[in-house]
């Protein structure tokens, strides 16, 4: 597996990461089956995992993925040093729903909770506040965040959901890492909105969520002619190369699909061998343009 620092940090991380999110909302497979899936990325190399706090199913469930990542990592065979797990504060499942959290006193005690959840013995590798509440202010929210870096509870922060003014109000606040945004081929606002070209230009790592456009269009790609016409000229599907076309797009950029299944992963991961030229990245933004 290939891997890129993150952001300016001499910490080094897969080019390829795991999304856990689908392992924990609702229809989420079996703990076993779950388990199995981290444990193959890890045997594939990937060392980035990134969850959530409300990676669950509802507030009763609070901190579900953290557990399971904790527990998965706990039973692995193998070397998990150089395993980083991102995770992230400041949103709220009630019945289900997603709803934004920035209170202070909320994301102190959630990122005390997060801790706990993921062992409570290292300090948090990567935490991420999730999405700005326009209710607190930026500086407001990432005040207990920077206590809890100086507390030694988290070694590196990063941000999600970030336009370039936030982001740059962010690190006023706390020294940011990376920024976790969406990015997919229906959604390509990082290339407009400026937050691509920032994270090119001051080292952050880009983290593109929902890289394969979500549950309710990823079974769409293979109906984009020129996409399913380049994977199969390429012989990989045309997920595998959706994740290449988004590592082309930029150094910055480190993809981390959800996988629910272990074929999911291991198709996942071919990604990262997977070198597209400039035109047949041109024929991808055009096709997704359509």
């Amino acid at each position: 597996m290939k891997t890129q620092q993150l952001g300016a940090t001499s910490v080094s991380i897969s080019t390829i990461g795991l999304g856990g999110m689908p392992l924990s909302l609702s229809g989420r497979p079996s703990e076993a089956e779950a388990i199995a899936v981290v444990h193959r990325a890890l045997d594939l190399g990937v060392t980035l995992l990134d969850t959530a706090d409300s990676y669950c199913q509802d507030e009763t469930d609070k901190h579900h993925n953290e557990r399971l990542f904790a527990k998965a990592l706990q039973q692995y065979n193998g070397n998990t040093s150089q395993v980083i797990v991102a995770t992230k504060g400041g949103l709220m499942r009630p019945n289900g729903s997603w709803t934004r959290n920035g209170n202070p006193d909320h994301l102190r005690q959630t990122i005390r909770e997060s801790f706990e959840a993921l062992g409570g013995k290292q300090a948090i590798a990567l935490w991420q506040y999730h999405a700005p509440d326009p209710v607190y202010s930026i500086s407001a929210s990432l005040a207990p965040v920077r206590e809890a870096v100086e507390a030694g509870l988290i070694r590196y922060v990063g941000v999600s959901n970030f336009s370039v003014e936030q982001i740059q109000q962010a690190r006023e606040v706390v020294d940011i890492v990376s920024v976790q945004n969406q990015y997919n081929p229906w959604y390509r606002e990082p290339e407009q909105d400026g937050v691509l070209a920032y994270c090119e230009q001051e080292t952050l790592t880009f983290l593109p969520w929902s890289p394969l456009g979500g549950s309710r269009r990823v079974k769409n790609l293979p109906e984009i002619q020129p996409i399913a016409q380049l994977a199969q000229e390429k012989d990989v599907s045309v997920y595998c190369l959706v994740l290449a076309w988004l590592r082309a797009k930029s150094s910055c950029v480190v993809p981390i699909p959800g996988a629910s299944k272990v074929s999911s992963i291991e198709d996942s991961v071919k990604a990262a061998d997977l070198d597209l030229s400039t035109i047949e990245v041109e024929k991808i933004d055009q096709a997704t343009l359509i």
